[in-house]
């Protein structure tokens, strides 16, 4: 594997995180509890994983400020537009998979 300096392994991190951002923000049809379903984490996840490292910083970020970072826009506007109430077999699965702490 290519050694890569600190700097550009945050750099390519930051990209890819980016990258990640911008998929979700241009798939809105996939639901958050899908998201939970298929893969444990959700865009909700994100925002509070990103306010979490900027809060270990020292950086002081409310969670609707790391939400509005995710979704691109209040998370409410975006729940408004894109969000649809779970089915009964999406909250089963989510009940059945859901992360425990």
């Amino acid at each position: 594997m290519t050694a890569l300096s600190k700097e550009q392994q945050t750099e390519f991190e930051a990209a890819a995180f980016r990258r990640l951002i911008a998929h979700l923000r241009d798939r809105s049809d996939v639901q958050n509890i899908d998201l939970m379903n298929l893969a444990g984490f959700c865009r909700n996840c994100l925002s509070n994983w990103y306010r979490e490292a900027a809060e270990a910083q020292g950086v002081p970020i409310s969670r609707d400020e790391s939400r509005e970072m995710i979704y691109g826009m209040p998370y409410e506007d975006w729940k408004n537009l894109h969000q649809k109430g779970a089915s009964p077999v999406q909250k089963a699965a989510f009940e059945l998979n859901k992360p425990h702490k």
